[in-house]
């Protein structure tokens, strides 16, 4: 989930995931990393998982065919679908959490930034 927000940029996706991450025993050196784009202190188990995410994010949803097959082959093809629907479910609310962002911008004609 970091990962993906990290590409998005969703500030509340970034604030709801971290906050997660930590009631599950991330560090908050470990958030931070993740949201920075950094993904090389990972567990080894879960690395692949992570790169895909990232790389899925930033090709705008369309992955290369050899990483989604690399995808398959490390965890299976029943638990690559499931990260597939987990990775749209993120987009999905990424996309929502900065159109409303948006939309508050232009709402206030400029003066609310989602950044400040």
């Amino acid at each position: 989930m970091l990962a993906v927000t990290a590409v998005d940029g969703c500030r509340y996706c970034s604030y709801i995931h971290a906050r997660q991450a930590l009631k599950s025993g991330v560090t908050p050196e470990e958030i931070s990393q993740l949201l920075s784009g950094d993904v090389d202190d990972c567990p080894e188990e879960e690395a692949m998982g992570v790169i895909y995410a990232q790389h899925w994010a930033e090709s705008d949803a369309h992955p290369d065919s050899e990483a989604v097959r690399r995808l398959q082959q490390t965890y299976g093809v029943e638990k690559a679908e499931a990260i597939h629907l987990m990775l749209r479910m993120i987009r999905l609310g990424n996309l929502l959490g900065n159109s409303w962002d948006y939309l508050l911008y232009s709402i206030s004609f400029g003066k609310w930034r989602p950044n400040e």
